[in-house]
């Protein structure tokens, strides 16, 4: 258990903008005062999570955290991935604030958005005479544990999603099973990352990519993810250029969201919609500052897109979203803003790649050279 609790308070901090380091003073002390209360009442694990990553609790101005028991988490730690045991302890916290009062005054089958884009729990049981409340058939045992400003605690005696994944748990990141709530309340959505605004079901495609072969990929889009989905709350469409491999992971996190956003366009192209392009046509990446440029191979059929070929046409494509797989990742090179990162002596040797520089830090540090200036401390 202890390597996913350091595992959630390195990848939360690895998410934060380099010029907001550390933690507001407020949350930093609404987070310590909410995890002594949950020490007091017996939850530990969610205590040391909120003391170690307040991060990954506190992301919106309101937060309501429902805290699982110990033996409950005990027991999804051995079938839970760290990235997986992250997202599901996202789904137990709503983006607003919601003392027990307030959950009471709810009906039975109102629904609440959670920090997971697209996956909200449902009030299933609310017995208000009696001061009982289910969410997702589970029982809110101890409500009201931590109430401070615009936050609330709950305990509660298991987690709100069912799993009976096991080993497979690995390669399937859109594990959650959530309530359809076709009458979903747009007045409860999230607005710090605004996922129900956004329509682009993101976990399906990381899903798509993580089990296709384009596994590296995925993670490098999970991984920034969140700044997506706060630059673009309104995206409808989008077209992705899949590479097979992808050697960029490693890099700083205001790096790699470079990367990967150069390999998202904001509207769906089919292959004949791009095919149909003058030569030379320029298309809007998700890099605001980059676009990308269409061209053929020798003026016949075959599309290169920012100089690489588009290997495998239309891989996944639904309504709103297009995959193309493409021979190799759209390079650094490309990118022409330069960077300013901040690092550590110490950090910078941790900064291994998995891929071509095996365990040579330095040549990854000549790699991230060439788009940032690096501030050795």
């Amino acid at each position: 258990m202890s390597v996913i609790l350091a595992f959630v308070a390195i990848t939360t901090n690895l998410h934060e903008e380099t010029t907001n380091i550390s933690t507001p003073s407020i949350k930093r002390g609404l987070s310590s005062n909410a995890s002594k209360a949950l020490r007091a009442h017996g939850f530990n694990v969610m205590a040391t999570l909120l003391q170690i990553s307040p991060e990954l609790f506190l992301s919106s101005p309101e937060s309501t955290i429902f805290a699982i028991q110990d033996s409950s988490i005990s027991n999804l730690s051995g079938h839970l991935p760290p990235l997986a045991m992250k997202q599901l302890l996202q789904y137990h916290i709503s983006p607003s604030k919601l003392p027990i009062q307030e959950l009471l005054k709810k009906p039975r089958g109102s629904c609440l958005s959670t920090l997971v884009p697209n996956k909200n729990i449902e009030i299933t049981k609310n017995a208000g005479d009696k001061l009982v409340i289910e969410i997702n058939n589970v029982l809110v045992s101890h409500p009201d544990v931590f109430l401070e400003g615009p936050f609330s605690v709950h305990g509660v005696l298991g987690p709100f999603s069912s799993l009976g994944l096991h080993d497979h748990i690995d390669q399937e990141w859109n594990f959650i099973d959530s309530p359809t709530c076709e009458n979903f309340n747009q007045s409860h959505v999230l607005n710090s990352t605004n996922e129900m605004k956004n329509f682009v079901h993101w976990q399906r495609i990381i899903q798509f990519l993580s089990t296709n072969g384009f596994g590296p990929f995925a993670i490098g889009l999970q991984s920034v993810l969140d700044g997506i989905l706060q630059d673009y709350a309104d995206l409808s469409s989008i077209t992705i250029f899949a590479p097979p491999y992808f050697t960029f992971i490693a890099l700083p996190a205001p790096l790699l969201d470079r990367v990967v956003r150069l390999h998202v366009l904001p509207q769906r192209f089919a292959y004949t919609d791009l095919a149909s392009l003058p030569e030379k046509s320029s298309l809007r990446t998700l890099l605001s500052d980059e676009t990308l440029e269409i061209t053929r191979i020798n003026s016949s059929q075959l599309l290169v897109v920012g100089g690489v070929e588009i290997t495998g046409a239309e891989i996944f494509s639904s309504k709103e979203v297009t995959i193309h797989g493409i021979s190799r990742a759209l390079g650094c090179a490309s990118l022409s803003a330069p960077l300013q990162v901040k690092i550590s002596f110490v950090e910078l040797l941790e900064q291994k790649c998995c891929w071509p520089w095996g365990d040579h830090p330095y040549l990854l540090c000549l790699l991230v050279s060439r788009e940032a200036r690096i501030t050795v401390n």
